[in-house]
């Protein structure tokens, strides 16, 4: 099943990342530029370093410059995340691009890599939340309280995995079709932000 392929690449790239849990790390991917996973371990690796920046830029004693700095580094991290979604898509989208669609196939409201992006999002999750439950330092409250929320997240696991490795099954079937619409950010462009077109 593809969505437990992803989830160890994920996995794989959450681990390697906390053996420094540094943002300013250097990136190395394992896998070969060619291949899936390439784009998977990287789309993960920016998930885990934009968890951290969420981390830190809420650090109520954080200087403001250090703050804005952050703030950059963050809107850059989201604009590399979205353009590997996008990339992962097309693989997608040349892997069936010879699947013949039947007459009465639907389309789904999330492509197959948004759907994986939240994947990539839970699998940092239940790291975090399992760290929790692992914690020799907190309250018994408090390590069955994540613990609850441990078990709701691997809940949510079973079912997203499921359900992409279904939408992944429907469209090679051809029951579902893939539509791409590339994500139209307006934030970054110098032309659709009107702060960043009356710039000197």
């Amino acid at each position: 099943m593809f969505s437990d392929f992803a989830f160890k690449i994920f996995e794989e790239s959450i681990e390697n990342y906390h053996l420094k849990d540094d943002v300013s790390q250097e990136f190395n991917n394992p896998y070969p530029k060619d291949d899936i996973s390439h784009l998977l371990y990287r789309k993960n690796w920016i998930d885990t370093v934009q968890w951290h920046y969420e981390d830190i830029i809420r650090d109520p004693n954080i200087e403001p410059v250090a703050a804005l700095k952050l703030k950059r580094q963050i809107d850059a991290s989201n604009q590399d995340r979205t353009d590997l979604v996008e990339f992962i898509d097309s693989y997608f989208l040349n892997k069936y691009q010879l699947v013949e669609k039947r007459t009465d196939a639907t389309i789904n409201t999330e492509s197959p890599a948004w759907a994986i992006d939240r994947l990539s999002i839970l699998a940092l999750k239940i790291y975090h939340m399992q760290e929790e439950v692992n914690r020799t330092d907190a309250s018994q409250e408090h390590i069955q309280k994540c613990q609850n929320k441990l078990n709701v997240l691997l809940e949510q696991k079973k079912d997203l995995c499921s359900a992409i490795d279904q939408l992944l099954k429907d469209i090679e079937s051809g029951k579902k079709y893939m539509k791409v619409y590339k994500q139209m950010k307006m934030y970054n462009d110098n032309e659709l932000n009107p702060v960043l077109r009356k710039a000197p």
